[in-house]
């Protein structure tokens, strides 16, 4: 055994002198063992008391050992440098695929048929943006009204023939740097309602304030160590975008709930009863998986309420179509105006019954029923109901039922009777009930 530093009576070889280790004396490296066989690399935890040799004895085999056990309590493995390179960062966000055990040896081999499908992603340099709108809005139908106008005037001008991926809030992508790095757009939305001129002359342009920020750009370089198991921590920035990227386009064409997307486009609708119907529509989600990044698309089904008019809404759903009885104290949701082909967001219902709303127009007391035949030569008929009514409550608007139609795309949120989800379902699949089964022996 060659040990550094001194002993009495035993071969010691003082290392002091040997730059090829950790210097002299007491505190270099210590290396150990019988003839022929490799020892580890050993460093000391801490800095041991003087040493003090045991007696002499005839038989040198019992004393290494004894100094043999006093030093290991006193030192630890050193791990190599190559062994910690071996093990990728890990940390709360780690992610570790499950390996497969071994291959299928039993049976026969078959297609199984998926909703997976592999995302080949191009190598292309990723950039975040901030988005800041003023006015603040929390619609995000709003918001992307408002993105789009500057990304189709300015694309192949201001925008530098970039085509960005927008989440409807905060956020804007590009594959690819924009010609700036901050900058600020004025855009006006025009009323979109099929209105009279008069009207919307009186509905000034909303006018917004769009500032586009560089925020950072996602590593894509990341993503793909991480899908070929180099690294364990998953980048979710970089899945962020491209999930947007996928969902982009779907978002401006379709109804969006949650991470599924609805439209009559996707099959017939099916009716529910009670004044509800379901559209058809689909899940689509982006996720890292052994084989690759993986986009998963699943069907997915929602109920709506149906787009009719107001009071034969009410005869469906609350099963009430007296006119001459005042109407119950229910729930209310958004109409269109079908005499004038404008949206309103309704809060609430009047306190008293239409035959008995007044308001001022032209400097001239009139009833609601009065202005609705001198205007629009109709006769009201469900005047002992409340009317519809949207504005504020300053300055009030008052919508007669009959002329209302409920906005089609408006997602009933409640929970579904146990009879309507058997409704979507056996629409949804075709349940077929299986015939006489006879088995032989």
């Amino acid at each position: 055994m060659t040990m550094s530093g001194r002993g009495r009576g035993r071969h010691y070889s003082d290392d002091r002198s040997n730059p090829s280790h950790g210097g002299g004396g007491r505190g270099g490296s210590i290396s150990g063992g019988s003839s022929g066989d490799v020892a580890p690399a050993l460093t000391r935890t801490q800095t041991p008391a003087a040493y003090s040799p045991p007696p002499a004895s005839s038989s040198s085999a019992p004393v290494a050992s004894s100094l043999s056990s006093e030093m290991e309590q006193k030192l630890t493995l050193e791990t190599t440098t190559a062994q910690v390179a071996a093990v990728p960062p890990a940390s709360s966000k780690a992610v570790r695929f499950q390996e497969r055990p071994d291959l299928g040896t039993v049976g026969r081999k078959i297609q199984v048929r998926a909703n997976h499908f592999l995302v080949q992603v191009a190598d292309r340099d990723l950039h975040h943006y901030d988005v800041t709108i003023t006015p603040e809005v929390t619609s995000k139908k709003i918001h992307r009204e408002v993105i789009n106008q500057p990304v189709h005037l300015y694309s192949e001008t201001h925008l530098g023939k970039r085509i960005p991926a927008y989440d409807g809030m905060k956020s804007l992508y590009t594959a690819g740097p924009l010609p700036f790095s901050s900058r600020e757009f004025v855009v006006k939305l025009l009323p979109n309602d099929a209105g009279s001129s008069t009207s919307k002359r009186k509905r000034k342009d909303r006018e917004f304030k769009v500032a586009l920020s560089l925020a950072n750009k996602p590593d894509l370089h990341r993503l793909q160590q991480f899908l070929r198991c180099q690294h364990v921590e998953t980048p979710q920035d970089a899945i962020q975008v491209l999930d947007v990227a996928l969902r982009a386009t779907p978002s401006e064409k379709y109804t969006v709930v949650g991470r599924s997307f609805f439209s009559t486009e996707h099959g017939p609708k099916g009716s529910l009863g009670e004044g509800l119907e379901f559209w058809r529509g689909f899940y689509q989600s982006l996720r890292p998986t052994q084989l690759g990044l993986s986009l998963n698309i699943d069907v997915s089904a929602r109920s709506f309420f149906e787009p009719i008019l107001v009071t034969k809404f009410l005869a469906k759903h609350f099963n009430y179509s007296y006119r001459s009885k005042p109407l119950p104290d229910r729930d209310s949701m958004k109409t269109k105006n079908e005499e004038v082909k404008r949206t309103y967001t309704i809060n609430g219902l009047s306190a008293q019954p239409l035959g008995q709303l007044r308001f001022t127009c032209e400097d001239e007391n009139r009833s609601v029923v009065q202005y609705y035949r001198k205007k629009y030569k109709i006769d009201l008929k469900y005047v002992a109901w409340p009317a519809i009514q949207a504005g504020n409550d300053s300055k009030p608007t008052y919508l007669p039922m009959e002329l209302c139609k409920i906005v089609a795309g408006q997602r009933y949120t409640k929970k579904l009777n146990q009879k309507q989800v058997t409704n979507i379902l056996e629409q949804l699949v075709n349940v077929r009930r299986p015939g006489k089964i006879v088995l032989q022996r």
